[in-house]
């Protein structure tokens, strides 16, 4: 069977920007993370790294909160507006960053991002899905590329503007005020033709109690949770401590390690392409396995590199050939793994499942966020590099356990 045109319209391209925005302010804070910690008294240089990543764990606690209660709240007030909503507390959390005068109060604006984050993390996957239900895996894969584009801008603006000298208040001020803009592809008013198709979902809490306890008692559920976890940690993992490695490591400035980030979302916006592209339900778990596999190796790579091993110039092109590279084998690991999970249990509320596995990847994100700077207070971030492949060895592990040996059984969903 040939593939598809792709078919994008008005709400296709909402959810493009809104994927930048997100990915832009997620990432905001570990791109100037070392300039954030001069100025509020954290330094990455001097046992620093380690309340780093505590703000990160923080804002995932946020995320969590209306992560777990999204599908409910889109099924008051629908996807389309929950989504705005979600944009501007984005938004608002950022404005509220850049005027922070000290590390203590990062943590209620960041409180304050994370509540938005947790509901775009919920539904931005399923918002895509109810526009394209008939092929799915290749308009989300497509989606979450986007995700990589954010980082693209977010290195461009924010590495040029901090190596030009522009304080990162101003920076973080700018990413706001653009994150509130984008709130309007989906709240401006519709187009009584082309409305937003909103899915029948869960509507009150005894609707979504019976459909969890259906999704809990289903064993692969918990495999592709386990999945997530790992995959989630391998992949932020490397994204929100790279331009650190790169800054302290190679004695760099914010501009270099900015671009070697950029490296690492091109290299997602290739792969997250290419795989929503040619993906099919029946070659997912071979994407999963395969990219995964072959990102050990080049992460061990960047995990060895050091100033003085050869010359600088071949020096820092290999080190964005191997981020490039590495971008590319973790771009499959989010998207490609809801996607296969939803897939294999149709029976099973689609909208609570992508809210479910987002809820066991964000918690990937903020302790892996957290565990590396834990790592790297006590053994460089060389060493916390180390844990991205590990992370990858036990992905390649479930994966295996999930895909082929636990398909050999039938699949049963419990009956109401």
């Amino acid at each position: 069977m040939g593939y598809r045109k792709i078919e994008l319209g008005r709400y296709d391209f909402a959810g493009y920007g809104a994927f930048v925005m997100y990915s832009v302010c997620s990432l905001s804070i570990p791109l100037m993370i070392v300039a954030i910690g001069k100025s509020l008294n954290f330094p990455m240089d001097d046992g620093g790294m380690a309340a780093g990543g505590v703000l990160h764990m923080i804002r995932s606690v946020a995320m969590m909160t209306t992560l777990l209660s999204c599908g409910w709240i889109s099924a008051w007030f629908g996807k389309r507006i929950t989504m705005g909503a979600s944009i501007i507390m984005i938004g608002l959390g950022m404005l509220c960053c850049a005027l922070a005068p000290a590390y203590w109060v990062l943590i209620p604006c960041l409180l304050l991002a994370g509540l938005g984050e947790g509901i775009s993390e919920g539904l931005l996957t399923p918002f895509v899905q109810d526009l394209h239900p008939d092929s799915p895996e290749r308009y989300v894969n497509i989606a979450h590329s986007f995700w990589s584009v954010g980082i693209v801008i977010a290195v461009l603006v924010a590495g040029g503007l901090l190596t030009l000298g522009v304080h990162w208040r101003i920076i973080l001020g700018i990413f706001g005020i653009l994150t509130l803009l984008t709130s309007l592809g989906f709240l401006w008013k519709e187009n009584p033709r082309e409305p937003y198709p909103e899915s029948s979902a869960v509507s009150d809490w005894q609707d979504v109690l019976r459909c969890t306890g259906k999704i809990v008692k289903v064993p692969r559920f918990w495999r592709c949770c386990l999945a997530m976890f790992f995959g989630a940690g391998a992949e932020f993992g490397l994204t929100f401590w790279a331009a650190a490695y790169i800054e302290l490591t190679f004695n760099t400035g914010a501009w270099i390690a900015g671009l070697g980030v950029g490296m690492i979302a091109l290299g997602m916006f290739t792969g997250r392409t290419l795989f929503g592209y040619f993906a099919k339900p029946h070659y997912l778990r071979y994407i999963l396995l395969y990219a995964a596999a072959a990102t050990i190796p080049l992460t061990l790579i960047l995990a060895f590199l050091r100033p003085g091993l050869m010359a600088p110039a071949m020096l820092f092109t290999l080190l964005f050939i191997l981020l490039f590279a590495s971008g590319i084998g973790i771009a499959p690991y989010w998207p490609t793994m809801q996607v296969y999970g939803v897939s294999n249990m149709p029976e099973l509320d689609s909208t609570l499942l992508y809210v479910y596995f987002s809820a066991m990847g964000i918690p990937g994100c903020g302790f892996f966020a957290w565990f590396m700077g834990f790592i790297g207070d006590r053994y460089g971030l060389s060493g916390a590099v180390m844990v991205v492949p590990a992370c990858l060895v036990i992905f390649i592990a479930i994966l295996l356990w999930e895909c082929w040996f636990c398909a050999r059984k039938p699949v049963s969903v419990p009956a109401e």
